[in-house]
């Protein structure tokens, strides 16, 4: 046999299996032009999740990009006032890594928070006077004081956060559960990307990515100006029934294609033409807020009517939950205080503290919170050291990975608690501590997914948003 005749047998052999492989999803997929089909809805029909009766249909996650500092604002460290400009204890770094920032200082001189506490609730959570209105809804959030991660650095950290991985490539948390769990919304992906601020770190893409799982499940990133989704619009001089009729025949195409080659990324184009569809009309009512009652958009504070603030993404979260999106994440950036902390931190707290509180109140009222898990926090905390010089009126703090502050309410989190304990100097865990592995497994916990379930076979390996770690914290669940 020469060479011309193997290629043709190992090609002819290729589209046997490709076509037994993928003969019912072609088959199901041929039916698009009239009735369309979610590849995300096909693909979630293989998986037997949920594993058990989940408390969380979907998850709204606040992501403070940067590192909020926790002894700002919800560890209340009150000694520390007596040890200002003392040097920070050997006995209490224990030779722990340091960032190259404050490493050649000639000192790593303790800094207490100039802002005041008070303690709010029925179990007397202190919070900072920077949260006043997180400070009013403390009682249906669950907030853990003793987050640790491994990363010392912003993007490995913030990479390690949304994905378990320090490394990138691997597929975004909200990539995951829409491959586990599929999409509830008709009209909406199922995982949904809104970014606000402009300072700070950069924000890339593959955050939201489906690293080795189909391009289906990554995330589909809302912009602020223009058409929230790139292409959406259709172009100029054509009109919507031209439109269908044009993805009609490009369907037939890429289900020939399908069913020659067996490709699963010709079935996520077939699938993401026939959203982008739908999204013409879905996406402007989402996005339109007048029929949103005033007390509302009171509620939320009036940056709420501007597209690209945390505020306006708050309330677009909301919208998008009654809608079915499975998974929302709103990034904020700007909270990497390295100096001028005492005039920089205010303003951030200003301009998300009222809108993330709203949500709270909002989704409690509508009767959505015991369903929706919202979570927030950044990828790190912040050292009790100043960076830099300690001026009486200044300072500012590196980064500090070994325990750090993040809330969550609804979802089955246990409401009006804090969870986990640090030493006076809020520098390391000594009770309860919770890995960033064990977050991700108590969310997919909440959501009726063993997160040892939730596997993809890719290079010869089963992989999962929890690696080889993880444990679920029964601590912070109802039951």
């Amino acid at each position: 046999m020469d060479t011309l005749q193997q290629i043709k047998c190992s090609f002819n052999r290729r589209n046997f299996l490709g076509r037994a492989g993928f003969g019912l999803a072609s088959a199901a997929l041929s039916t698009l032009g009239n009735t369309p089909v979610s590849a995300t809805q096909q693909s979630s029909s293989a998986f037997d999740f949920p594993n058990f009766a989940p408390t969380a249909k979907r998850v709204i996650y606040l992501f403070q990009s940067g590192g909020p500092s926790q002894i700002e604002l919800f560890d209340h460290k009150p000694n520390l006032a007596r040890l200002r400009a003392t040097e920070l204890p050997e006995s209490i770094r224990q030779g722990q890594r340091i960032t190259t920032m404050s490493s050649g200082q000639g000192g790593l001189p303790i800094v207490p928070s100039q802002f005041s506490f008070a303690q709010h609730g029925q179990n007397g959570t202190w919070v900072s006077e920077l949260l006043p209105h997180t400070a009013k809804v403390v009682e249906d959030l669950c907030i853990v004081r003793s987050m640790h991660t491994d990363a010392i650095n912003h993007d490995p950290a913030i990479t390690f956060l949304q994905t378990g991985s320090q490394q990138p490539g691997r597929p975004s948390m909200g990539a995951w559960l829409a491959y586990g769990l599929g999409n509830d919304a008709e009209d909406l992906p199922a995982f949904v990307v809104l970014l606000s601020g402009r300072e700070g770190q950069p924000l890339y893409d593959r955050l939201w990515s489906s690293g080795f799982l189909p391009s289906t499940y990554q995330g589909v990133k809302f912009r602020s100006v223009g058409d929230p989704v790139l292409y959406l619009s259709d172009p100029p001089g054509m009109d919507r029934s031209t439109r269908r009729g044009v993805l009609d025949g490009l369907a037939q195409l890429n289900e020939m294609q399908l069913a020659e080659y067996a490709d699963e990324e010709i079935a996520t184009r077939i699938d993401q033409y026939e959203m982008a569809f739908r999204m013409q009309t879905s996406v402007p009512e989402l996005t339109d807020l007048s029929s949103e009652p005033q007390h509302v958009l009171d509620l939320y504070g009036p940056e709420c009517q501007q597209p690209g603030t945390f505020a306006h993404n708050c309330l677009l979260a909301r919208r998008m939950a009654e809608r079915g999106v499975r998974f929302i994440e709103l990034f904020q950036r700007g909270w990497d205080h390295h100096n001028k902390l005492p005039a920089e931190l205010p303003r951030f707290c200003k301009s998300t503290d009222q809108a993330a509180a709203a949500l709270i109140t909002d989704l409690k009222q509508r009767g959505m919170l015991d369903e929706t898990l919202v979570v927030w926090g950044g990828e790190f905390g912040r050292t009790v050291y100043c960076q830099g010089k300690l001026t009486p009126t200044d300072y500012g703090r590196d980064h500090h990975p070994r325990c750090f502050t993040m809330w969550m309410a609804g979802g089955g989190f246990r409401p009006g608690i804090t969870y986990g304990e640090t030493d006076d100097y809020s520098y390391n865990i000594v009770d309860k501590p919770v890995h960033v592995h064990d977050l991700h497994a108590t969310m997919l916990h909440c959501l009726g997914i063993d997160h040892e379930r939730l596997t993809f076979k890719y290079q010869g390996r089963r992989h999962r948003l929890t690696d080889v770690a993880g444990n679920v914290m029964h601590g912070l669940l109802k039951s």
